[in-house]
């Protein structure tokens, strides 16, 4: 199965040149889903990690399915004051902008192997910001998973300039 003919791309989204890459029929389609998750599944092995951390948002849905699938813990990367206990805080600038990251302060028990997992990497700022945001909080950062990677923009090369070990099930 070729999960790319389940991302298809959106030209000038959000801001011209920029190709947006849609998971929704993926997620529509259970066995694209279901292969998806397997492939993460498979990268996933080559960390040592307990628990994973899905970024908001879109890292949620495949960050669940994968925690649930290798039954690990799960934690969320949220937008600001999302939260409702003390959060530690991460900015960070994006292609098109600038955001920040929380993590809620007892979500984690302190020290754990975390494995940082998004739909898409770009310029590898998100995932940058993620892994900040948890060596501040005292977790250690086993690497990072992506279902896409954007090619020309060199998020992967980013990654491991920063000594951020990363896998990717697709480069488009």
């Amino acid at each position: 199965m070729n999960l790319l003919d389940y991302l298809p791309g959106v030209p000038d989204f959000p801001r011209p040149g920029i190709l947006f890459r849609d998971i929704s029929p993926l997620l529509a389609h259970p066995a694209a889903f279901k292969e998806a998750i397997l492939q993460l599944e498979a990268l996933a092995r080559e960390f040592d990690y307990s628990h994973i951390l899905g970024i908001e948002s879109r890292g949620f849905i495949f960050g669940s399915a994968l925690a649930h699938q290798t039954h690990k813990g799960f934690a969320l990367a949220r937008k600001p004051n999302k939260l409702p206990l003390a959060s530690h805080r991460e900015s960070y600038g994006l292609e098109y902008g600038s955001d920040s990251l929380e993590i809620q302060q007892s979500t984690l028990p302190q020290g754990v192997r975390v494995l940082i997992v998004d739909d898409v990497l770009a310029t590898g700022g998100t995932i940058i910001a993620a892994s900040q945001l948890l060596q501040k909080a005292g977790f250690e950062v086993a690497g990072a998973l992506t279902l896409l990677e954007i090619t020309g923009l060199n998020g992967g090369a980013t990654l491991n300039q920063k000594g951020i070990a990363n896998r990717t099930v697709l480069v488009a």
